[in-house]
């Protein structure tokens, strides 16, 4: 990996910061992936829900033929779909994933908890897929804590990681604390709350002070609480904006700021089932 800040979990070194791949056409995921890696970026996430993991496969290809990096540089994610949870299709998509993408993930996750079938049936298949080499870890995505608690006692395997939105209007204390309990960590989609930050005068004002963009201090306050984040774009410029966080540190009071920030209805996008609840913000 490059020498950039990571987050070590059941001895596997992740990246903080990633480039997300979500709504990026299979065109715009090649290029910019390959991009992002040029950049320096380390650690990509796509899922076969988005329909580009073979693109995403053909980036990491272009980036290590152009002598950038090599396989073992990148950190490389993608999900389970929904409909594919039960035990003989989770299996059959995580073999798909990974002769879509032309390599093994590093981590597997769950993409929605899903009542149906039952969490024992799909992490035990999940837990198959990785003692069958599809997968070098595994973990979640948008489980709420008490989900997410579940999960982690029926998985024989660590569950590295929980990929939920979160971003300086969303507040995630209970989860936060629930991934520190399991020794576990979180994942940030839309860290950018879809560019809505962009306009914030306490963010602003904060990145002024420091040289640095509304996007550039949102990313620093995320990784400065041990949070992977992995903002998207289709813009080489914007990459390479987002990159540029390395260079500075936010103090406790801009931290305390930005937090201040969230909102009850700061949510963007819920697409939870109705079985399951958010937890309630601390």
């Amino acid at each position: 990996m490059s020498a950039q800040p990571t987050i070590v979990v059941d001895g596997l070194s992740i990246p903080l910061l990633g480039f997300g791949t979500w709504e990026l056409s299979p065109p715009d995921a090649r290029r910019m992936v390959a991009e992002a890696l040029r950049i320096g970026y380390r650690h990509i996430d796509t899922a076969w829900i988005y329909k580009n993991e073979a693109a995403v496969g053909d980036g990491i290809r272009d980036a290590i033929e152009a002598g950038h990096v090599t396989r073992d540089d990148i950190w490389l994610t993608t999900k389970i779909w929904v409909a594919h949870f039960g035990h003989d299709a989770l299996l059959a998509q995580a073999r798909e994933s990974a002769t879509s993408l032309g390599f093994t993930p590093d981590l597997l996750l769950l993409h929605w908890p899903k009542a149906e079938p039952t969490f024992a049936e799909t992490l035990g298949a999940l837990n198959e897929a990785k003692d069958q080499g599809l997968t070098r870890s595994i973990g979640l995505s948008n489980f709420p804590s008490a989900e997410f608690k579940q999960a982690q006692g029926l998985s024989k395997a660590k569950l590295v990681t929980n990929q939920v939105e979160y971003h300086p209007y969303l507040a995630n204390g209970p989860l936060l604390a629930t991934a520190r309990e399991l020794g576990s960590s979180i994942t940030a989609w839309s860290p950018l709350a879809q560019g809505k930050i962009a306009d914030d005068p306490v963010i602003n004002a904060i990145g002024k002070a420091l040289g640095k963009s509304a996007g550039q201090v949102t990313l620093r306050w995320l990784i400065q609480q041990d949070v992977i984040a992995i903002p998207r774009t289709t813009k080489v410029s914007r990459a390479e904006e987002s990159f540029d966080i390395f260079d500075f540190t936010l103090s406790d009071e801009e931290m305390a700021r930005i937090h201040a920030l969230a909102r009850p209805d700061g949510r963007l996008g819920d697409w939870l089932d109705p079985a399951f609840k958010w937890d309630e913000a601390a």
